[in-house]
């Protein structure tokens, strides 16, 4: 099987997220797609199967668990792929398009419902002007990019509560994130192509513009442009191949 690691959100190596692909010629079991995330190590690993006449099946996991919805690792994919490319997942039916050196996604929009979720604990001292809640993520806006910046959630707190993931955001050039999800094994995730579902409904309204460039300041970083398009949401990011090889086992 070949086996590749990639950078997406990025045009640089060793930044943006990395995530490994796997090429599959048939559908693969899931506890032995899990045993290859967790020694992958990788905050997702994909599994895609590439001999099916139409969409082809997509999965992801994280070392710890499967995962409805990765955007990154979607990038990677698509960027080992390259061409137009139609995924069957757990999250629906997805659509990816490399082109000119960027990879942009059709994802479903997920914007926030406001809630009453306590994150003081979790975030001790910080002032939120919003908490809500996508499908699978708490959701907080902080008052400026430093704030976010300087995030020290604890996390031991975050991984006890409804699905242990957290995504925090200010205004910025458009806007800033960071995404904490000690809940599926991830502390941080360096750039999470997902979370920009929540984030571009989020920051369409607010800054009434469609077109986004969101910037997730975790240690490596990340760009993701984002477009908001009703239901659905387009992102784009570049990416590196890192490693490629085969997969033995």
């Amino acid at each position: 099987m070949r086996f590749f690691v990639v950078d997406a959100f990025t045009d640089r190596a060793f930044a943006g997220n990395s995530a490994g692909v796997v090429l599959l010629d048939e559908p693969a079991d899931p506890t032995w797609m899990q045993a290859v995330a967790t020694e992958m190590k990788h905050a997702e690993t994909a599994f895609v199967v590439t001999t099916q006449t139409g969409p082809k099946s997509l999965r992801w996991f994280t070392p710890a668990v499967e995962v409805a919805l990765c955007g990154h690792a979607t990038v990677a994919v698509t960027h080992v792929l390259g061409g137009e490319q139609t995924y069957t997942t757990k999250s629906g039916e997805l659509r990816a398009k490399a082109d000119g050196g960027w990879v942009e996604l059709d994802f479903p929009s997920d914007p926030p419902t406001p809630t009453d979720d306590d994150l003081s604990e979790i975030l001790p001292g910080v002032e939120l002007e919003y908490v809500g809640r996508g499908v699978e993520n708490l959701f907080a806006v902080v008052s400026d990019a430093e704030t976010v910046k300087n995030l020290e959630p604890d996390l031991a707190k975050l991984k006890t509560t409804w699905t242990g993931r957290l995504l925090v955001t200010a205004k910025g050039d458009d806007y800033v994130s960071r995404f904490f999800a000690p809940g599926v094994g991830i502390d941080e995730d360096p750039v999470t192509g997902s979370a920009h579902c929540i984030l571009s409904p989020y920051w369409s309204e607010k800054l009434r513009k469609t077109e986004l460039t969101g910037h997730q300041i975790s240690a490596r970083g990340g760009i993701v442009r984002t477009r908001q398009d009703g239901d659905r949401v387009h992102l784009a990011g570049q990416a590196v191949t890192i490693v490629s090889g085969e997969l033995h086992v």
